[in-house]
């Protein structure tokens, strides 16, 4: 059996530290651990050449992506075209290797060469034309904004060179559902892939409440300014982690003493929060794919509280408490603070996130390109 597969990513996938590379990392680290030989092509706009990936990696290629605003007069979406190095169809073309494009914005191959001598995989971390809508609706500046909205109508579009692939990895129930009525059989569901190995046993009680999140995502700073309306009333703590510093929302915390920003810089920083934190408060303001802070909260914290558009069609609702408005928030996370995090609780979460297991998951695709 040949053991060999051309991965396609949209960004270096180390640091694993946000949603998308999360899932393509610790999918390289298990298709690797079953003896797969990966070449890499990944694009590189700010995190640098990762030696660590040499580790996973038979080879390496890295790109450069394209931030011309002349890539916003392309009929193609945005995030595609700045992603079409003509450099990549070539290596692509030196072998039949199967190849596994990492969502989307790296399918530009598929517009100018038809790869019929092998697999074509394509993983879809979102419903990409409704997740950009989203960040629409979120967004306050108008250029942003109005951004948003043409890169929603381009990949809506451009969504049917899905047709080309063998395979559509899907990435939650919901999209499972949305992309299996539009391309059959080929839409198959793999799980999201992560940190995780096992569920971290933590005391009964935590400290904390915590959000956490990348702001400079629009949804993002809009659920950290919901969660500052709900605690303004409360007594708690609440910590508010990114790695990025969000100015202007920093100077709003000032004004309320139990709401505090931490910037999260070394890998362990989140985890030290997640061992503090009794209740992790998750809100979002977009119904998109699974989101991977809440997975990652689940495994590596106590209690946590979400709306119905973070946990609805994701098969975790047992495992969470669910509030959809300020004083629902507010009614459970009190309640989570009066409440002890014992071992029925973890065995709980164990029995329902034991379809994130990586290793099993991997397995799931090595059968889909043989």
């Amino acid at each position: 059996m040949n053991k060999n597969i051309h991965i396609v990513s949209f960004d270096v996938p180390y640091p694993p530290n946000y949603g998308g590379v999360i899932d393509v990392f610790y999918k390289i680290a298990a298709l690797h651990k079953l003896g797969y030989k990966i070449h890499l092509h990944t694009y590189e706009y700010g995190r640098g050449k990762q030696k660590i990936l040499e580790n996973y990696c038979e080879e390496i290629t890295y790109y450069k992506r394209s931030k011309s605003p002349l890539n916003l007069l392309s009929s193609k979406p945005f995030i595609v075209k700045s992603r079409s190095d003509s450099r990549l169809i070539k290596n692509l073309k030196k072998d039949t290797f199967p190849i596994l494009f990492e969502g989307l914005h790296t399918t530009f191959p598929l517009n100018d060469f038809e790869f019929n001598d092998r697999k074509i995989i394509i993983r879809t971390h979102n419903i990409e034309h409704k997740y950009y809508n989203g960040l629409a609706k979120s967004e306050q500046k108008l250029a942003r904004k109005s951004f948003f909205k043409q890169e929603a109508k381009k990949l809506k579009s451009y969504e049917k060179i899905l047709q080309k692939a063998d395979y559509i990895l899907t990435i939650s129930p919901y999209e499972q559902a949305y992309f299996q009525k539009k391309y059959g059989k080929k839409a198959q569901y793999i799980p999201v892939f992560h940190k995780n190995n096992a569920i971290h046993s933590l005391s009964e009680k935590g400290t904390i409440a915590l959000y956490h999140g990348d702001l400079r995502v629009s949804d993002n700073v809009k659920a950290s300014r919901f969660l500052v309306n709900v605690f303004k009333e409360l007594s708690h703590p609440l910590v508010i982690a990114s790695s990025y510093i969000h100015k202007e929302f920093e100077n709003t915390l000032k004004k309320y003493s139990n709401i505090s920003f931490v910037k999260l810089i070394e890998v362990d920083d989140l985890d030290r929060l997640f061992q503090e934190a009794h209740v992790n408060v998750l809100p979002t303001f977009q119904k998109t794919g699974i989101k991977l802070k809440l997975i990652h909260a689940l495994f590596e914290s106590r209690f946590c509280v979400v709306n119905n558009a973070m946990i609805e069609d994701t098969g975790l609702e047992n495992i969470c408490k669910i509030a959809d408005n300020v004083k629902e928030f507010r009614e459970q996370i009190n309640q989570a603070f009066n409440q002890k995090y014992t071992m029925e609780e973890q065995r709980k979460k164990e029995a329902t996130l034991s379809v994130f297991n990586n290793q099993n998951n991997a397995v799931k695709i090595a059968k889909l390109m043989a």
